[in-house]
């Protein structure tokens, strides 16, 4: 008797005599394990293993909770529509598709298996990724994507295109709607590159994962210039200079294990409120070394993360893009159990003062944390905007207006905090009264001014101090006298501009009393269909 197989299940051809063959319960249920069990193998695993990466299914076990994994279209394959592919693919395409938990709190996630057609993507691969993400989106729970591609499927042509098209418009969709976490494992190039670009965060692991829209190869052939995978799009360079990657690990196992340490400070969906744990007891948690941290001088140097580890619960905290625009430290954390984002100028880098990069950075972060309620806790210590003809001419005064638009933007409760220094439009854009934070705080130490005296002094005193027989007599007593009448402590509080001027060992204290009071914050806003963010 001979055999037609279909893609599962094999069927008996009719007999000349018109007899059918009897089928068992068990023996369909052996084809079925034997099925399956091929289909999870997946390709050769050594492969991965030799390119010191895991393979799909390895990652998924280090992501989410034991046992908690649900696949979705296990044996969907490809059906030949392209040049040079086989009548039928392999099962899964390429991608291990599901849901599973993290912390016992529901995920949505995808896994692209460079052990099958190196990953690539065609468009059955393509419409898995889009089941999940929409499962994702109709639950409300967070997507998460690990990529690990050679690209787009060349041998399927345009709905190889299509299915990327189809990832994009669901990632704006779920914008803002459900966190987007993209961890790049191995080559993401080509228009690939674009979906971790739309994530809220992503992650990269040295060595192993690269990222760029053209390669090497065409890199040399257009422009001459010579240069490796990890030079032009490796985790370094995107964690450090593009800005791309959040997150830069040295290995799978601690990069995983951040991916489930940001779940825990993130809300399921922008609905819900992000995990809350126990209360710390801050609104009476008195921190002397706060005074020790920050030095009263204004031109002297600190690290801002000490503030921050001071402010929030058991010094911990998550830092984004800890090793791009530098000059500014933006985290996740937790004050009194609640969940907070972060923004503090960086004086160890640049004085901390605001550019370019620092601009485009913060305003990602306090965008994100709008959208999903996280309440926002600025810390100033500002000198201004960096000067420059190469900071002009690039754009400054528009990417500075992503950050002024999005403090200006933000319903949620925001708490600001002038530590030293806040000077001209920078004063401004970090959070001040005039944007609408909800609570101003100060440091006895704080320096709200158009400028620093000295630069003022230079200003307004320039023609006296040309004729000056003592010009540096005159400089300093100039600049004493500036000091003590607009730029002394208590200025601007007399003036409405900040709610109270506080001893800096009483920060945490007021600080989690000030978020208590504004827990219940609600804002309404001109009906439209969106603003027009200056981008």
């Amino acid at each position: 008797m001979s055999t037609v197989e279909t893609d599962f299940v094999p069927v008996a051809a009719p007999r000349p005599n018109g007899h059918k063959r009897v089928r068992s319960m068990d023996a369909l249920r052996d084809d079925h394990a034997r099925r399956r069990t091929a289909a999870t193998r997946g390709g050769d695993p050594g492969r991965q293993h030799k390119l010191g990466k895991r393979t799909a299914r390895e990652r998924l076990d280090l992501l989410l909770d034991e046992g908690s994994f649900v696949e979705v279209e296990l044996f969907r394959r490809h059906h030949g529509a392209g040049m040079r592919l086989p009548p039928l693919g392999p099962p899964t395409d390429g991608v291990v598709a599901g849901s599973g938990t993290v912390d016992g709190r529901r995920v949505f996630v995808y896994a692209q298996d460079f052990t099958v057609l190196g990953g690539s993507l065609g468009a059955a691969h393509a419409a898995k990724i889009h089941k999940v993400m929409d499962l994702a989106l109709a639950t409300g729970s967070p997507i998460i994507a690990l990529n690990d591609s050679g690209g787009a499927r060349i041998q399927e042509g345009a709905p190889a295109l299509d299915g990327y098209g189809g990832i994009f418009r669901r990632q704006v969709e779920a914008s803002g709607v459900v966190p987007q976490i993209s961890v790049v494992l191995g080559p993401c190039a080509g228009g690939a590159a674009y979906s971790p670009a739309l994530a809220d965060f992503t992650f990269m692991v040295r060595d192993i994962a690269q990222m760029y829209l053209t390669g090497p190869d065409v890199v040399r052939a257009v422009t001459g210039e010579r240069v490796t995978h990890a030079e032009l799009g490796g985790a370094d360079v995107h964690g450090a200079r593009s800005g791309v990657a959040a997150f830069v690990h040295d290995d799978e196992e601690s990069c995983l294990e951040d991916v489930r340490y940001l779940l825990s400070l993130l809300p399921s969906n922008n609905l819900e409120p992000a995990p809350r744990t126990a209360s710390r007891d801050a609104a009476s948690d008195e921190r002397p070394a706060f005074a020790t941290i920050v030095p009263a001088e204004p031109n002297r140097p600190y690290d801002m993360r000490a503030v921050v580890a001071e402010l929030v619960d058991d010094g911990e905290f998550l830092e984004t893009h800890a090793d791009w625009a530098r000059n500014i430290v933006c985290a996740l954390a937790r004050i009194d159990g609640e969940v907070v984002g972060v923004v503090g100028n960086q004086p160890l880098v640049s004085a901390g003062v605001l550019d370019i990069p620092a601009a485009r950075k913060a305003a990602r972060f306090v965008r994100f944390c709008d959208a999903f309620g996280i309440p926002l806790v600025t810390l100033v210590d500002v000198p201004g905007f960096l000067p420059g003809v190469g900071q002009e001419h690039e754009g400054i005064i528009g990417h500075g207006a992503k950050l002024l638009y999005a403090y200006c933007e933000a319903t949620v409760p925001r708490v600001q905090v002038i530590v030293r220094k806040a000077y001209g439009g920078a004063y401004i854009v970090m959070d001040s009264r005039s944007i609408g934070t909800d609570l101003s705080l100060a440091w006895p130490s704080n320096e709200i001014a158009v400028m620093g005296p000295e630069a003022a002094v230079n200003v307004l005193y320039r023609k006296d101090l040309a004729v000056a027989t003592d010009p540096a007599d005159l400089r300093s007593r100039l600049i004493g006298e500036y000091a003590d009448h607009l730029v002394h402590p208590y200025y601007a509080a007399e003036r409405g501009l900040v709610d109270d001027v506080i001893d800096p060992a009483q920060t945490r204290i007021a600080v989690a009393r000030g978020l208590a009071m504004l827990r219940d914050k609600r804002t309404h806003r001109a009906a439209r269909k969106h603003g027009n963010v200056p981008l």
